[in-house]
């Protein structure tokens, strides 16, 4: 599955397109480096997203198939970090 539609079937990212520009953008890091849009994601994997103002780290736990229910959106993740910023990126 791409990264942007993980993001936002998981609801880490409101939406697709917003999860694109964020990769684009360079906010999004995949194992530590920076991540495309499109590239795949596997189990596993540690996703980084710098948010405005806090940056969150998670694990994938797993890939969805098709739509995910808000109640099943963490199930696809574990989060390692949460880190609030009191000053912000851009």
């Amino acid at each position: 599955m791409r990264l942007d539609s993980f993001l936002s079937e998981v609801r880490l990212i409101k939406r697709r397109t917003q999860a694109k520009e964020a990769c684009e953008r360079g906010l999004v890091l995949q194992d530590g480096k920076p991540a495309k849009p499109g590239k795949d994601v596997r189990i596993g994997q540690i996703i980084t997203i710098n948010f405005a103002s806090r940056t969150l780290e998670v694990e994938v736990m797993g890939i969805p198939a098709g739509n995910v229910r808000k109640s099943e959106a963490t199930d696809f993740y574990k989060t390692l970090r949460e880190e609030k910023r009191t000053e912000e990126l851009f």
